[in-house]
């Protein structure tokens, strides 16, 4: 345990460069007291590590100094390759960089973790897209990619719902990477970070200049937070169903199972037929329509009317047509 922390905090050091022991304390989930002991430690064993005095001072390395990777376990090295995405790489113009970096990767390893990281990398795969969809073309994306990391604005043309096109100043902050689709993170115009499809970039051009990113902007929390708020958004409103025991998978797969599983949370137990009452979030009367039908007569309607009404009505024009008799025309 303590050898793992004391790799721990030197390639937080690494890494980082100078650190408080309140920093690296908090970092480590440890006592303030540890990191001094820990720290001793590394001296003792060789690693020139030294100590800043003073209101800025704090730990850090010598200069240069780099550790080798064989504290790696095979597990570390292992995980390492199933976070790779060689096709988001090469979207992103960093294919062949990836792919040198793996070759260095694992010809710094020891043996016992090149094997593992070989087999994992020959075992898994990881295909980000949905089935049954086309991969966005994104031709600027390269290009979105380079003003990320060099932080250059960009002006670009970007496509919005429907046929209107609008041109942004943008500082573009990061680049998510969701269901396989591709979204800018920038604040255009002078206001805040928006999202952009990159798909719907139309042009782009990298501006001379850079920019300074907002201080302590957190592109995992701001992702987090706006997926949160996008749910809140576009579930507006509500359908009350009675879903038949054998149709609860089913009705996962129709309207996604976080929806489900937090309806089956608050649902009363299910009656002595064992159908379940759910009361599940919808983002529109039409749409709820269209994904509830694919439930056929193992998910009843009771509410809203309008909804209800719907369904009658489909089912209606299925009997008209399905029923027996000879079809109008044959």
């Amino acid at each position: 345990m303590r050898a793992s922390r004391l790799l721990s905090l030197l390639l937080l050091l690494q890494t980082r460069g100078r650190m408080t022991a309140t920093e690296l304390a908090g970092e480590l989930e440890v006592s303030v007291r540890t990191v001094y002991r820990d720290v001793e430690a590394l001296s003792s064993a060789g690693v020139p590590v030294y100590a800043d005095r003073g209101p800025t001072g704090g730990y850090q390395l010598l200069d240069g100094y780099r550790t080798r990777l064989n504290g790696l376990t095979a597990e570390e090295a292992s995980s390492l390759f199933l976070a790779a995405l060689p096709g988001p790489a090469a979207e992103l113009g960093l294919g062949e960089i990836a792919a040198n970096a793996e070759l260095k990767l694992l010809a710094a390893l020891p043996p016992e973790p090149r094997s593992h990281a070989t087999r994992m990398r020959e075992r898994f795969h990881l295909d980000v897209p949905g089935w049954y969809r086309d991969a966005d073309e994104t031709p600027f994306l390269s290009d979105v990619a380079e003003a990320v990391w060099e932080q250059r604005p960009i002006r670009m043309v970007y496509r919005r719902w429907g046929p209107r096109e609008v041109e942004r100043l943008a500082q573009p902050y990061g680049l998510v990477l969701k269901g396989g689709t591709w979204y800018l993170v920038a604040a255009a115009d002078g206001g805040g970070p928006r999202t952009y499809r990159v798909s719907r970039i139309v042009t782009a051009e990298i501006l001379d200049g850079r920019f300074e990113r907002p201080a302590g902007f957190d592109l995992s929390a701001f992702w987090e937070n706006y997926s949160a708020e996008f749910r809140a958004r576009m579930h507006t409103g509500h359908a009350l169903v009675r879903v038949a025991p054998e149709a609860m998978k089913m009705l996962r797969y129709a309207v996604g199972a976080e929806l489900v599983d937090t309806a089956l949370m608050e649902a009363e137990p299910p009656d002595e037929r064992g159908w379940t009452t759910l009361r599940l979030p919808t983002e529109s009367t039409r749409h709820a329509h269209w994904l509830l039908l694919r439930m056929g007569a193992d998910l009843e309607v009771l509410e809203p009317p309008e909804l209800r009404e719907m369904m009658t009505e489909t089912a209606a024009g299925l009997r008209d047509l399905y029923g027996p008799g000879p079809r109008e025309g044959s």
